[in-house]
């Protein structure tokens, strides 16, 4: 009798626990440590690791910009504003997605022009690349260097070698391509997913973060959907790439659900299991909607953020959804580029780790602690 009211007792536990998480308790299922991403702003630091890693964050994505690395065709690579941030991630265990764009003066008149209109270029462009992967992948140059201390830093026990690699940023908008065509970075692709197996045939290439919805009109800006449509088009694409990569800035987080839906409808309707990355997500903590409607204020904040991760972790699996970036870490006050780059971050701007109200509604939706 005492083991069946135990048995009856355990059973009525699971229905409640059951019943919470429908009705809007913790996540479903544990996501593995790399899901949660941190798209920053600013260059990362130790202590800036040291709070990530306690929030139960696995992974960065880092911009690698080519015109920086390769200013002058003759002059090589320079490799040391990279080298630094990599080897602060790897020494945190953080897992590195870099996301390589940009075009040099000496190879085109604009960095958003794709590299792809002369043989020069394209040579150019797969010779980068490939330089990338030979440093940072498996077995790379860095990793060897940083085996042991290296200029008074403390060595990289356990090298994180590289091995996804996203190909240009938001290639479906004007200010990072012009003009946005799925034609012209179907050639792109063809070119870098090569270049990069060559190197680590066990790498993926994950295709540029596509906007949701720009509001220029094409060629100026194309809607996601409709770019990843017209790629899939590209006779043998499907080859070049291991992963699509969503930017779903939206109002709420009902119009981010239907903007990452339609995504992924894309892929079914092209009979292409392909695994979802959301590169960038995020909404700034000011209360100007009228003139950015990514603002939500303070607590607005905290309410996107919440629902928006509920939805990707319930629909986790449906979705092949691998990794989310939050953008941003920090306040950015610097970068006029973005409206509300200043705010989007889950800490104040500075060197003092000042939280917003969201950073602890993220920790408490990855299991992480508030502080190191």
């Amino acid at each position: 009798m005492k083991r069946r009211l135990g048995a009856l007792a355990l059973l009525l536990a699971l229905v409640v626990a059951l019943i919470a998480a429908g009705a809007g308790g913790k996540p479903p299922a544990a996501a593995p440590p790399e899901f949660f991403g941190i798209s920053p702003q600013t260059p990362l630091t130790d202590r800036d690791t040291a709070y990530m890693r306690a929030g139960h964050i696995g992974a960065v994505r880092i911009p690698v910009a080519w015109p920086s690395v390769q200013p002058s065709a003759s002059g090589g690579y320079n490799w040391t504003e990279l080298d630094q941030t990599v080897a602060t991630a790897a020494r945190a265990g953080l897992r590195v997605l870099p996301f390589l764009y940009g075009t040099p003066r000496w190879v085109a008149r604009k960095p958003t022009t794709l590299p792809i209109d002369s043989a020069k270029a394209r040579a150019a462009w797969e010779a980068f690349l490939i330089a990338a992967v030979k440093r940072y992948g498996p077995g790379g140059e860095f990793w060897a260097q940083h085996s042991t201390g290296i200029n008074y830093e403390p060595a990289i026990p356990t090298p994180t070698p590289i091995r996804t690699w996203q190909i240009w940023n938001e290639a479906n908008f004007f200010y990072f391509a012009y003009p946005a065509s799925p034609s012209r970075y179907a050639r792109l692709l063809k070119l870098s997913s090569p270049a990069i197996k060559g190197v680590d045939p066990g790498a993926k290439v994950v295709l540029t973060g596509l906007f949701g919805k720009p509001n220029p009109r094409s060629p100026r800006g194309v809607p996601a959907d409709k770019f990843l449509s017209a790629l899939y088009r590209v006779p043998g694409i499907k080859s070049s790439f291991d992963g699509i990569s969503l930017h779903p800035y939206a109002v709420d987080t009902e119009a981010l659900e239907e903007l990452v839906e339609r995504f992924h409808e894309v892929t079914t309707e092209n009979h292409d299991r392909v695994g979802l990355y959301i590169t960038e997500m995020g909404w700034g903590s000011q209360n100007d909607f009228q003139k950015d409607a990514f603002e939500q204020g303070i607590q607005g904040q905290v309410r996107e953020l919440r629902g928006a991760y509920t939805y990707l972790l319930e629909n986790r699996n449906r979705l092949d959804l691998k990794q989310v970036y939050w953008y941003s870490w920090k306040d950015n006050p610097a970068y006029v580029a973005c409206d509300f780059c200043d705010s989007v971050g889950l800490f104040r701007a500075g060197a003092r780790f000042k939280p917003k109200p969201a950073w602890h509604a993220f920790v408490a939706l990855t299991g992480g602690r508030a502080r190191p």
